[in-house]
């Protein structure tokens, strides 16, 4: 290619209608650098691209199907952490220091990646959640909400608390719509309401619980779907006011009430799970995961048990508020299908087969403490994450 943009220089050769006058990589046209794009096989050829220069940076923004490449490659993994030196990097955003932590590509795993990340966050912040590339923090009202790669920051009025903020917990922070589209919304969850903010606007609007706190909200076939502490299932509106309507739902084996401890809800293409552990008694796998997918054409609604994730792998955090994230064909970039990858503190994760490959999956040299831990901490844990600029598509 670089001869040949050096050969348009040269008046005896004839150039492509609508690349002639070129004068160097910038300018070569969008069509051109569009059919470029999906032919990029991970996250640092992707972002390498996005970064050459304004031109190709645009070219990149304007990409009309940016969110495929977020079922087809891994989510990174985030360290906080773990803290690497990375002395050309600036220590401060001109508002906060930063603390630079290790990123690790599932599809990459030899290349040394970073992030950094507010130091405010670790320090001052309690962690609330993880959605479209940005973390969500919260303490005393105060909310912030920071792009993972850019250190870009949008601060939310207060929280409207009747009682005292510092005896508030954040049970979850979503927002449902990249933070640039015009309809996105924050939502925060706390143990007696669920508070909504149209980003940019002045003031939030708050719904009173009076059962039980939600715990997770995700978008599932162009809704929003919402579980609570006791794992009822209800769909989310956001206007012409904010509301919860219950979703009839039956357990499986005709059981009356959840069998999981702590369950998380993941989107897995059509399927909306509900996913978590039993504790095996065999000589192989310490625990057993199960995913069970939501059957809503059913009345009432019917958790139906998964045999094998088909051509999917899923990924999950150690906290309850970190998003799960299911990825296409993990073959493709050296993962394997009906897997869970689970993110750890220590180490970096573990990976566990679903249903029945749970014990041929099974590395008994992993650390039996770190099958399970998944729980709502203060601090930021080791998460998965899609960066900001893979989910807006053309807009």
């Amino acid at each position: 290619m670089m001869q040949s943009l050096s050969k348009l220089s040269d008046p005896s050769v004839s150039a492509p209608s609508g690349v002639a006058g070129l004068q160097g990589w910038a300018d070569l046209p969008d069509h051109l650098l569009h059919s470029i794009v999906p032919l990029l096989g991970s996250f640092i050829d992707l972002t390498a691209f996005a970064s050459t220069c304004r031109s190709w940076r645009d070219s990149f923004s304007s990409y009309p199907s940016k969110s495929t490449f977020c079922r087809v490659l891994p989510p990174l993994l985030i360290r906080p952490n773990v803290r690497v030196q990375a002395p050309h990097l600036p220590s401060s955003n001109g508002r906060h220091k930063l603390r630079t932590c290790k990123v690790i590509d599932m599809a990459n795993q030899n290349r040394a990646l970073r992030c950094q990340i507010p130091q405010e966050t670790f320090q001052k912040m309690h962690f609330a959640g993880s959605s479209y590339g940005h973390l969500i923090c919260c303490r005393r009202g105060k909310c912030l909400i920071v792009d993972v790669f850019t250190g870009a920051e949008v601060s939310p009025p207060n929280l409207p608390f009747s009682g005292d903020p510092e005896e508030e917990f954040y049970f979850g922070g979503t927002l449902t719509a990249p933070l640039a589209s015009p309809n996105c919304h924050l939502l925060v969850s706390t143990q007696t309401s669920l508070f909504d903010w149209p980003v940019g606007s002045d003031s939030w609007s708050e719904l009173k619980l009076s059962d039980a706190r939600i715990d997770q909200i995700v978008e599932f076939n162009g809704q929003f779907i919402a579980m609570d502490y006791s794992f009822n299932i209800y769909t989310l509106q956001l206007a012409p006011q904010l509301c919860l309507k219950e979703i009839t739902t039956k357990w499986w084996d005709d059981m009356t009430e959840c069998p999981y401890l702590r369950p998380w809800l993941a989107v897995c293409g059509d399927m909306l799970l509900i996913v978590d552990h039993y504790i095996s008694f065999s000589f192989g796998a310490p625990v057993l995961y199960k995913p069970y997918s939501l059957d809503m054409s059913a009345k009432p609604a019917k958790w139906v048990e998964v045999k094998k994730l088909d051509n999917w792998a899923l990924f999950v955090g150690g906290d309850v508020r970190s998003l799960p994230f299911s990825c296409l064909s993990p073959e493709q970039w050296g993962g394997s299908s009906n897997r869970l990858y689970y993110a750890h503190y220590s180490q970096p994760w573990s990976v566990h087969g679903l249903g029945d490959d749970a014990d041929a999956v099974w590395d008994p040299s992993t650390d039996p403490d770190l099958v399970y831990k998944r729980n709502w901490y203060r601090q930021l844990q080791a998460f998965w994450v899609y960066p900001s600029m893979f989910y807006s598509d053309g807009q």
